[in-house]
């Protein structure tokens, strides 16, 4: 099929329930965006409650964001054939589900596998949803998609803020149990399944003009399921460690390897499209920068100011992200942006928030820091999907799915822990150099490897023990207080290797923006029938 350059300026939707649809999918990733402020907010009590290391939380953390993929690519490659309907029942049941195996986590034995467990199955339904929402939105407002697609996931920062306040209100107010806690996300997950219930929904514009599965896979190719079978060997690997452990990598890239070459055989050895491949491989550092770190910010704020003040710069870099993913349109045409200008400009921008905060060591310096980071990372996720859905709407909802999917599992296997990794690691260093007695009396057990390769393996510092030095406060012991500094610049130090992923990702767009320049300027592809 051919396609061809045009411009538009029309906003309105192409189906008459566009708004009903909008909106219930904003329902949908709210209900994601809570869970997760959530399920941060109650780390630390899983650390002290279940003697996680910060490692063994960071991976609990990334179950939370892998699962996702499985559910956006599986929800992608199968939502032209199914209808979004039944996607969207499949993912309202994964929630609930997710609920009840998180609760069942009770004692150090049982506990660790039912978190990551009931993480992963959180995320599938997340990942489900937005097999559903990004696709739609981006149908039934072709027009202008980083506009609409902005708003989508203006969702996400608002759950965020929600989870945040009622966490903040229950866990340090009330010291309610972080079961009930978890339990608010169900409410919008209700809401969702409510809004959608009996709407009519539009198919993608590839599957309208007749587009085959295989065709809409061609332009991702061997390239573009690269990237994402790598990572998906990463995930089969970490799974197998725990039943086989010396061939837990053989048997993760075998199966990874095993994928690529279904996608090879499927699309006759299609190379595909290599602006998209490098689309795919920007979007990991995009999820591993985006998600990774809010994954962790909570935490790290909370450990360098107090638990309330980290809360309260959660909310802060949330109610930016909210308020400016309503602005797309205004910043694309008044001040004369394209998606790529845009992207580049908040990679510079998520950049120097981030070494910024790695210094901050008063609470205005942090809203100055880390409201930079918030400006800078607004418009990363949905102006992404955007570009994807102009450029190669061939694609229908496979690439815009196997991107996210793409983002969510570089935040779950190399963001969440190679964070906390980070944390454990620099965290370490900064005690065994200063006195290396107390490093020894505070030293986790546990080591922390990154990627499970053994030249990384690092000792970090005790979570409960660190928990009870800062419990001591004023009356905390010099030991006590030694730990507690090195804890601190191990998260100094994490962000600040945090800010090299952005920086990357300026130099990759400023290159985008230099091919487009030279190709007569940023068009939206339309489809021939």
């Amino acid at each position: 099929m051919a396609a061809h350059h045009v411009e538009h300026s029309s906003t309105a939707g192409i189906v008459p329930n566009a708004s009903r649809l909008l909106w219930a999918g904003f329902m949908a990733i709210l209900a994601a965006g809570v869970g997760f402020a959530i399920r941060g907010g109650i780390l630390d009590n899983w650390r002290e409650q279940f003697q996680f290391t910060a490692s063994q939380a960071g991976q609990i953390t990334g179950a939370g964001l892998t699962g996702f993929c499985f559910g956006i690519i599986i929800g992608g490659v199968i939502v032209d054939k199914i209808g979004y309907g039944k996607l969207v029942a499949l993912a309202f049941l994964g929630h609930v589900l997710s609920a009840l195996v998180t609760f069942s986590a009770s004692t150090p034995t049982n506990a660790y596998q039912l978190l990551f467990w009931g993480s992963f199955i959180f995320a599938f339904a997340n990942g489900t949803l937005e097999a559903v929402a990004n696709p739609l939105v981006a149908t039934i407002y072709p027009n202008n998609r980083t506009h609409y697609l902005n708003i989508l996931h203006a969702s996400w920062p608002a759950g965020m803020i929600l989870g945040t306040v009622a966490g903040w209100y229950l866990d340090d107010k009330l010291q309610i149990d972080w079961k009930y806690q978890l339990a608010l996300y169900l409410v919008p997950t209700a809401i969702y399944a409510l809004m959608f219930l009996g709407q009519k929904f539009p198919r993608s514009e590839a599957a309208e003009k007749g587009a085959s599965f295989v065709d809409m896979f061609r332009s991702v190719g061997i390239l573009g399921a690269a990237v994402a079978c790598f990572l998906l060997a990463l995930f089969f690997g970490d799974i197998f460690k725990n039943f086989i452990p010396e061939q837990a990598a053989v048997a993760g890239y075998a199966i990874g390897g095993a994928l690529l070459l279904a996608v090879a055989v499927m699309t006759k050895f299609s190379i595909g499209s290599v602006m998209l491949f490098i689309l795919f491989v920007t979007h990991a550092l995009v999820g591993a920068v985006e998600l990774g770190t809010d994954s962790w910010i909570q935490n790290i704020t909370g450990n360098l100011f107090t638990s309330e003040q980290g809360k309260g710069l959660f909310i802060w870099t949330s109610a930016i992200m909210f308020g400016l993913r309503f602005c797309a349109h205004f910043i694309e045409t008044k001040l004369g942006l394209s998606p790529i200008g845009l992207l580049l400009v908040s990679s510079i921008l998520a950049f120097v928030g981030l070494r910024f905060a790695s210094g901050m060591d008063t609470f205005p310096a942090a809203l100055a820091a880390l409201g930079i980071y918030a400006v800078g990372k607004t418009f990363f996720w949905p102006t992404m999907l955007a570009v994807v859905g102009d450029r190669f709407p061939q694609t229908g909802a496979v690439a815009m799915s196997i991107m996210g999917g793409i983002g969510m599992l570089s935040a779950g296997l190399i963001g969440g822990p190679g964070l906390g990794y980070c944390k454990d690691r620099f965290a370490g260093e900064s005690l065994k150099a200063a006195d290396a007695a107390i490093y020894e009396q505070y030293r986790s057990e546990t080591p922390s490897r990154f990627l499970n390769i053994p030249a990384t393996e690092a000792f970090g510092l005790d979570g409960p023990k660190v928990a009870a030095a800062r419990k001591a406060g004023a009356e905390a012991t010099a030991d006590q207080k030694a730990a507690i500094e090195a804890d601190q610049q191990g998260d100094r130090e994490t962000l600040k290797i945090d800010s090299f992923i952005p920086a990357t990702m300026a130099v990759i767009y400023l290159g985008f923006l230099r091919y487009f320049a030279a190709i007569g300027g940023y068009k939206r592809v339309e489809m021939d029938a």
